[in-house]
This record gives structure tokens, sequence and C-alpha cells, in this order.
């Protein structure tokens, strides 16, 4: 048997490379899986749009289209910022809770201008998501942990309203629903594309751990993780402006948790990888939009499902969708049967195999062992074989 070992990679090959030089696996992730996956979550949503028009064509026109756009703008960027943590390997648990308290701002505030009240909720959530990647990247840790402090402190903040906030002011986003909804779709999308360029997925993944999972992976690494990082906080706080502006009726303080759930959830279940740097194209829209429309869907059937219960429901397949992508998204290495001589080098052998037939043996050996006699011969080949041979 052929042992292999892996032979170091070169710079011009870096773009064909799963991560580094380094930490390296030889070959190109697999797209197909996520287009596959992305053509099944299609048929899902054309499925389910047909069920809710089926039950209630009025659902899906006039002013409750416009409503459901917004809800899958708000939603979609969640799953935005989920997703895009997902990729850097630091999974953000503050989404849903920060979701909540711009809300609440937003309703408190909004009496003195969308904008003022929208920037002024905005900065706050850099700041936490500054914060948050001091934490995560600075002390290098892993990403939920220290997004739940966050989502921790974010909560401390809406638990300080005790009743349920009167939206102030008069801005109505459904006036608004197609440029929302197209501009978070294109949002997405964009940001999908841009991922299957080999050099910013393998730069944005880079915090994924390849080895023991508290060595620092470098500069480069930890201000993408913190840019990420502070980015999807920002995209949390203008979801929840969207949702709170879109209510009719007062925003009620609570955790927000079920947000966290259903942004990851539906991140995972588009094709992000729950271990970072793999994701797909069009999967985080769709399944942003299956979600919306499930909603709305249950809601005319009276099933009266929690969001919780949803969330729950949509994490759980997500995962199994991760599973999927990391089985066959990974690139053909020699673990999976494949030889490629140009990333692969036999090592030495020290010794003839033992399965060689007599004539190999023959072609192998110098000619003065012939003149030997019989049994010098085989003294001789038993010492050489086994390296005990003076």
């Amino acid at each position: 048997m052929q042992t292999t070992q892996r032979r170091a990679v070169s710079p011009a090959a870096l773009g064909d490379v799963f991560d580094d030089p380094t930490h390296g696996e030889p070959g190109r992730d697999r797209i197909a899986v996520h287009v596959a996956w992305e053509v099944v979550l299609l048929l899902a949503v054309g499925g389910l749009a047909f069920l809710l028009y089926r039950e209630d064509a009025g659902a899906l026109r006039g002013a409750a289209l416009d409503a459901l756009l917004v809800s899958a703008a708000a939603l979609g960027l969640l799953a935005v910022g989920a997703s895009l943590a997902l990729r850097a390997g630091v999974p953000n648990l503050a989404l849903g809770p920060v979701a909540v308290a711009a809300g609440l701002h937003f309703a408190e505030q909004g009496d003195r201008g969308v904008v003022t009240a929208a920037v002024e909720a905005a900065v706050a959530a850099a700041i936490l998501g500054a914060l948050l990647a001091v934490i995560v990247v600075g002390f290098h840790v892993p990403g939920w942990a220290g997004t739940l402090a966050g989502a921790l402190v974010a909560i401390v903040f809406i638990q300080q309203r005790l009743a349920p906030v009167n939206l102030q002011g008069e801005w109505d986003p459904t006036e608004y629903a197609l440029y929302l909804f197209g501009g978070v779709a294109a949002l997405s999308v964009l940001g999908g594309l841009i991922g299957t360029i080999k050099p910013v997925r393998r730069a944005v993944g880079r915090f994924r751990p390849v080895s023991d999972p508290a060595f620092r992976r470098g500069a480069a690494a930890g201000v993408l993780a913190a840019g990420t990082l502070i980015l999807s906080t920002a995209f949390a706080a203008v979801a929840g402006i969207l949702i709170a502006a879109s209510a009719d009726a007062p925003v009620v303080p609570a955790t927000g948790l079920e947000w966290t759930g259903l942004a990851i959830g539906a991140a995972l279940l588009g094709g992000t990888s729950g271990f970072g740097r793999r994701g797909g194209i069009l999967g985080t829209l769709l399944a942003v939009v299956l979600i919306t429309v499930f909603l709305v869907y249950e809601d005319k059937m009276d099933w009266d499902i929690s969001k919780f219960a949803v969330a729950a429901g949509v994490v759980v397949a997500g995962l199994v969708v991760t599973r999927l992508v990391e089985t066959y998204g990974h690139p053909r290495s020699a673990r999976d049967g494949y030889f490629d001589e140009d990333e692969w080098t036999p090592e030495p052998t020290a010794a003839p195999s033992a399965g060689w037939s007599g004539a190999d043996r023959q072609d192998n050996w110098s000619t003065p062992l012939s003149a030997q006699p019989a049994a010098g011969r085989a003294d001789q080949w038993d010492n050489d074989r086994w390296g005990t041979g003076r």
C-alpha cells in the first residue's frame, strides 16, 4: 500500500484551496449542492404560496401583500445579518433582542423623525456590535457565547419598559413595501454572489476553526469577524424598526429570542453552514420567503403556532441542511479516495512490498547476486528485505 503526504500549496494555487497554505485542503468548494438545495426551496415556496392563495387569495393582493413584503423585508434583514455572521464563524445570538430594543426606541422616539430615530437605533446597535467584537475577537472566544452576553444586555434595556409602547409618528413602511423587500432581496443575493468568489469566501470564513478552535487565525480574520458582528447587529436594529413601524398595535416588550431563532434558522435553512464559510446564493432569501408565507398561512388556518415553536423547527431543519452542505460541499481530497498528483506526492518506501512477484524481485536486484550459492541468495534476500543485513 502506498501512503501519501500533502505538499505545500503554492500561492498561485491558493484560489483552489479550502483555507490557506498552512491548514488548506486541496480542492474547490462544491457550489452545486447549494444550487440543488435552492431549487428544492424554490419549489417549497411555490407550493406553500399556492396553498395560501387557495385558502385566501386576498392574502397575496393589495394591503395584505404589502404587509407580507414588509414582514419578509424585516426578517430578511435579520437573516442576512445572521448569514453574514455565520459565514464569518461568529454566530450572533443578539439579533432578536437588539431588533426588539430598536423597535421600542423607534416607537418612543418616532415623532422626532424617522431618520433621526432610525439612525440613533442603528448607531447604538453598531456600538453594541463593536463591544461584542472586542469580546469575541479580542479574546478569541466562541461567538455564540460572546453574543449571548450582548443579547442579555439588550434584554435589560427592554425590561425597562413595563407596558406596551404606543407608536409615535405617522411613518408607514407598507407604502414602500416593494422597495424595501426589493432592497433586502438585492442585498441578500448580491452578498451570496460575492460569497462565491473564492478569495472573498476564504477571507470571510477564515475565523472558522480548522484545528484547535482556540488557535488565533490572524489579524485579517479578526478584523473581518469584527466587521460582520457590527454590521449584523446594525441590520437587526433596522429590522426591528420595520417590525415596530408596521405593527397595528403597541410594541410589546419581549425578549426577542424568537426572532433570533427565526433569523439563524432562515440562514441555516438557506444553506449557510453552521460551522462557517459555506453558503449559497438565493438560499437565505428563499428561506425567508418560505418562513414568512408559512407564518401568514398558519394564521389563516388558525393553527396558533408559537413563533418559538416555528423557530425551533426551522433551526432543526437548518442544522440538517448544514450537515448536508458540509458532507457534499467540501473539496475532494485523499480522504474521499481522490488522488491528485499535483497536490499529493508519495512518501519514499524503505523496502519492497511483500506482494511483489518473483519476476519483479529478479528484475530489481543486480546480477552479482546470481553468482552466489542458493542458500547465500536466500540469506541475503532476507537480510535486505527486513533491514538486518550487515
